[in-house]
């Protein structure tokens, strides 16, 4: 059995863990990193960088389908799977490369391949060959896919997002599960390259929305284009000659029988958490497992273990891995003189078309938070000037003010390019911008971003007013 020690021990080779390995050596520490799996983040592999490479080739069929509208005759769209495929792994395997560059400049002796787990709050043994003894330790070991084990037993075509991009073409027919950021992106995005898909959802939810009036008219716009069948169970998933019968259940209690060529379980992501012994670490976790912790701090109570990404349940998103890794490498060094970290304003986007946002404080929160003491205005893209000129002249954004100080809180949407409208309130949130100072900056015509300015001067009307009326908050706690 090998021995090392060293001053932070960080788990896990992903966005946080690298993140916190840099942070950690900058502030004069030795640190090492161990990864049990292949280096390359999540993100890189089979997340935001390769779904994205399967939109814009959707988005291109789309367009060329929809030209005829503007008079432009583009002729029949063939879509080519096997290219589709080849160029989506093509340009993954260069975004994972990149990834692997830095891996690479990290010096040997700071690498240790293995699988860790906790054997005391200090020490940790990886693989069955190294006892490494830290004084600090920062768990970053990610999240990963739930499939349920009744849907696997099916056979090898129930799969998680990962699978998808591995194909070599595009399937005739996937079934998928969860109306989240992943299913729906997936959803649309193989739906207009051609596969027959449905998309089955439990509840009501749509991406991260929580704003009931969003949540409305996010579902009927999407349901324009994509078979959504919300409020439905799934019954079983069984192998069928070859493909896979899924039986759903309606919210009228009606069943149905389909088959599909894969079913995608979208249903959400597990910490990776439950293999690493933390029976021996000697800190507090809840419920589900996870590790309690200072989100600003990423301290596990008073301990020397910090945790950051994925591994938490927090925010699975790949600025929120950064920076969470950030602090905790930061702080590991830091160890016990350990202090708050910059947490950004959260925002969250779905590149679904249109783009689906939400930034700040949203709407469940803020019922908690501020009930009877925020104002929401308003603005349809329907009407909207750049909107009508593009053809994408659907959603809705609401934006949130405090009373009193007029300071701006927040919003959800769903809308043309609102990618962008996004980054430019959170930003103002972040600031602490109020509505009135947001108005008073520069809006170009014609831009989308118009829109936003009609929202504004509604929620500085709604302002101007006596809190006589409340925000409709039908359910005013955090939502599940």
């Amino acid at each position: 059995m090998n021995e090392l020690h060293t001053d932070v021990a960080i788990i896990g080779a992903g966005t946080a863990g690298l993140t916190a390995y840099r942070a950690a050596r900058a502030a004069g520490k030795r640190a090492v990193l161990i990864e049990g799996g292949p280096y390359g983040t999540t993100c890189a592999r089979v997340g935001c960088m390769p779904s994205k490479l399967l939109i814009a080739a959707a988005e291109a069929a789309h367009t060329a389908e929809k030209a005829e509208a503007f008079g432009v005759h583009a002729g029949p769209v063939r879509i080519d799977g096997e290219a589709v495929m080849a160029r989506v792994r093509s340009e993954r395997d260069r975004f994972v490369g990149f990834v692997l560059e830095g891996v690479d400049e990290i010096p040997a002796e700071d690498k240790l391949r293995g699988y860790a787990r906790f054997t005391a709050p200090d020490r940790l043994l990886v693989g069955d060959h190294t006892a490494v003894q830290a004084e600090r330790i920062v768990i970053a070991t990610g999240s990963s896919p739930i499939v349920p084990e009744e849907w696997r037993k099916a056979g090898p075509g129930v799969i998680s997002s990962d699978a998808v991009f591995e194909w070599t073409t595009l399937p005739e027919s996937v079934a998928v599960i969860g109306t989240g950021v992943i299913g729906l992106e997936l959803g649309q995005a193989l739906h207009r390259l051609g596969v027959r898909v449905a998309i089955v959802a439990r509840g009501s939810s749509v991406a991260q929305l929580g704003d009931p009036e969003v949540l409305k008219t996010a579902g009927a716009v999407l349901a324009e284009e994509l078979d959504l069948r919300f409020q439905t169970q799934v019954v079983s998933v069984e192998a069928d000659g070859g493909q896979l019968a899924l039986t759903t259940r309606g919210a009228d209690g009606e069943e149905r029988r389909e088959r599909f060529q894969f079913v995608l379980a979208a249903i959400g992501r597990e910490p990776n958490v439950h293999a690493l012994g933390l029976e021996y670490a000697g800190i507090e976790r809840d419920r589900r497992g996870i590790p309690l912790y200072d989100r600003h701090t990423m301290q596990c109570g008073a301990s020397p273990i910090f945790i950051a990404g994925d591994a938490n349940d927090e925010l699975p998103l790949l600025g929120e891995a950064a920076d969470q890794g950030r602090i905790a490498g930061h702080n590991a060094a830091l160890y016990p003189q350990v202090e708050p970290g910059l947490r950004r304003t959260p925002l969250t986007i779905a590149f679904t078309e249109p783009n689906i946002v939400t930034l700040g404080a949203d709407y469940r929160d803020l019922c908690a938070s501020h009930h009877g003491r925020f104002a929401v205005g308003h603005v349809s893209f329907a009407n909207q000037g750049r909107s009508r000129v593009m053809l994408q002249n659907r959603g809705l954004l609401r934006v949130y003010g405090e009373y009193g100080s007029g300071r701006f809180l927040g919003a959800e949407m769903i809308g043309p390019r609102t990618e962008h409208i996004g980054h430019l309130l959170a930003w103002s949130v972040q600031a602490g911008l109020t509505v009135k100072a947001m108005l008073d900056m520069p809006f170009y015509h014609p831009v989308v971003e118009e829109g936003l300015r009609t929202a504004l001067r509604d929620l500085a009307q709604q302002l101007a007013r006596p809190p006589g009326s409340e925000p409709d908050c039908p359910d005013c706690t955090p939502g599940p």
